[in-house]
């Protein structure tokens, strides 16, 4: 049986303007249940490849196939199954949230109208550990964490297949970003979830994940068991990376310390 859920072959991404080269020739699997991560510095091209994983954008070249069905160069109508089992929880939550409207249309959206969802809000609003009364508040009444919180409980919403987390603590405090890597920890446990885990910090990702790829520059330069790339990197910028973070040990123990 082919537990594949996410297969990128060649995946290129060029841009007319300039003529930068964002990708080169990427190429990874996503099993089920795996929680993959990518880590690599600012203009790595880790966001670009975001966007193509979501058919948010369209490869120069390659290929990018979900759970047996081509994404790219796919009509948007034919994408419905994607937007539904692939869900993304972003960096700022204040960007992706809307202002006007409130958490329980927020929660809703993505199940559709008209029907009641009331029931499926609270659910939401628990497993995320917000009380219910939040499904009456807007964004801008919530803390940060509190938000972000909100956002993964709206990609939790349609009930995904695949969760990526975009940098979905860098805008935090150190207290705040425990605990939302606890949460998520605790929910792709609890709803058998995937996880495409997106981070420029190796701790959060060694924390986080059990694979790990290392972008340089658009390409993957070294990919693995997140224990054997981190401890045993045979990549050069891997092994400068890893330099780079002498706390990166300590600032696991205070991860761990969350968990």
């Amino acid at each position: 049986m082919n537990d594949v859920l996410i297969e990128v072959r060649d995946l290129e991404r060029r841009y007319a303007r300039g003529g930068v080269r964002a990708l080169r020739g990427v190429s990874f699997d996503v099993h089920a249940g795996q929680r993959f991560g990518i880590v690599g510095e600012s203009g790595s091209g880790k966001s670009t490849l975001v966007r193509l994983l979501a058919a948010l954008d369209q490869p120069t070249a390659g290929t990018v196939t979900f759970d047996g069905e081509r994404v790219d160069g796919v009509p948007e109508r034919r994408l419905k199954f994607l937007r539904r089992d692939l869900q993304i929880v972003f960096q700022d939550p204040m960007g992706s949230l809307d202002p006007r409207m409130r958490v329980r249309d927020i929660l809703c959206e993505p199940l559709g109208k008209p029907r009641d969802h009331a029931d499926r809000v609270d659910e939401l609003l628990d497993a995320v550990g917000l009380p219910l009364d939040a499904a009456n508040r807007y964004p801008h009444q919530f803390s940060g964490g509190q938000r972000q919180r909100v956002s993964i409980a709206r990609a939790l919403a349609p009930k995904p297949k695949v969760l990526i987390a975009d940098e979905p603590v860098s805008a935090l405090d150190v207290s705040v970003r425990k605990q939302i890597l606890a949460l998520l920890a605790d929910l792709t446990e609890r709803f058998e979830l995937t996880m495409v885990f997106v981070s420029h910090d190796l701790a959060v990702v060694r924390h986080v994940c059990d694979t790990v790829a290392v972008m340089r520059r658009g390409e993957i330069v070294e990919q693995g068991e997140v224990g054997q790339v981190y401890d045993r990197p045979e990549h050069p910028y891997t092994r400068q990376l890893v330099a780079a973070a002498p706390n990166l040990r300590a600032v696991l123990a205070r991860l761990e310390g969350a968990s």
